[in-house]
């Protein structure tokens, strides 16, 4: 098995990618659906599963196309199983089964979130087995171990709001457009330091959980109670930048001490952010440890991280020709072993 088509639908972005076994990933493509959700300010999943309907073939057809292969060139189908908003999966699972039992090829069901974590071995250079990740993606902040695909252990994640959303929803509070956490991060290089102080909640909890609900209520309050003037504006989103990148810095560094582990991996879309990359990496030359991210284009949704994680998944296990589908749209990371 050579030649592995990806398909991301897990939420608001359509992904398809192909992935071959010897030569790396060929080619891959993103439709993205932010245009269409910013006019609600949010996702709204029945939107977000007939736009999957409308883009899913036509992107299969490009990645072939690009990468001069037909369909009978693919070996196995790989597709997002979950977690994520149900109608979305199921357009991705139903179009991946459908496809493959017409080619009377095999499916591999794959995790969003074992993609992300896998993404940045895409990279070059890319981490060795073990390291510990931080995954920072949508609704999802956790801290894992990785011994191996499928070898995973939970460090500590957010008891409430993940950091994703503690961005986003500071955005929203700051009258930024959805999604706002890139937007925060821009207005925030204008922002001066020390004239907000917000909380950095559980930050000497002594664990490596997570909380950031308190953060954005504190945000909402600065909001509530200062002139909005674009420099105030400017000023909270440097203060609540500050204040979830200092938690996510701080907690990464004690797994890292708790594990003994030299290797850091950061995945999921927060990972693009310059701030939190910058203070990790000056942290990584005084501590001596070593930190990879997956490229830009890789941080959010894709495809390419299925396509990969289910190439990656069919060395491990025996993938069958059984074209039943359901999906998972909650799906506890720590469920899957090396054989699922």
């Amino acid at each position: 098995m050579k030649l592995i088509l990806g398909i991301e639908s897990s939420c608001d972005e359509t992904g398809v990618a192909l992935y071959h076994t010897e030569r790396g990933l060929l080619v891959h493509t993103l439709h993205s659906q932010i245009a269409m959700h910013n006019e609600y300010g949010g996702v709204v999943p029945e939107l977000a599963s007939r736009d999957h309907v409308r883009y899913a073939l036509p992107l299969i057809r490009e990645v072939l196309q690009q990468a001069s292969c037909t369909l009978q060139d693919i070996d196995a189908i790989a597709f997002t199983q979950g977690p994520g908003l149900s109608g979305a999966l199921l357009v991705g699972a139903s179009v991946a089964c459908s496809l493959a039992y017409a080619l009377s090829i095999p499916t591999i069901a794959v995790h969003h979130l074992e993609g992300h974590l896998l993404s940045p071995l895409l990279s070059d250079p890319a981490p060795e087995f073990p390291f510990v990740a931080l995954l920072v993606s949508g609704g999802h902040t956790q801290l894992m171990r990785v011994d191996g695909i499928g070898r995973y252990t939970l460090l500590g994640e957010t008891l409430d709001d993940a950091a994703g959303e503690a961005f986003d929803k500071s955005a929203k509070l700051l009258g930024l457009d959805y999604p706002g956490g890139a937007l925060l991060a821009k207005l925030a290089q204008r922002g001066a330091p020390g004239r907000f102080k917000l909380p950095r909640p559980m930050l000497h909890s002594g664990d490596l959980d997570f909380s950031f609900s308190g953060l954005k209520t504190a945000v909402l309050l600065a909001v509530q109670q200062n002139a909005q003037d674009e420099q105030t504006r400017a000023d909270i989103a440097y203060a609540a930048q500050a204040a979830i990148v200092d938690v996510l810095v701080n907690k990464s560094l004690s797994a890292l001490k708790q594990t003994g582990l030299k290797q850091l991996v950061i995945a999921g879309g927060v990972g693009a952010n310059r701030e939190l990359r910058a203070q990790l990496d000056q942290a990584a030359q005084q501590r001596d440890f070593r930190v990879f991210y997956p490229d830009l284009e890789f941080c959010t949704d894709n495809g390419a991280m299925i396509a990969f994680a289910g190439a990656m998944r069919s060395k491990l296990q025996t993938v069958q020709r059984d074209y039943r589908f359901n999906v998972k749209p909650r799906w506890d990371l720590q469920q899957l072993s090396q054989a699922d």
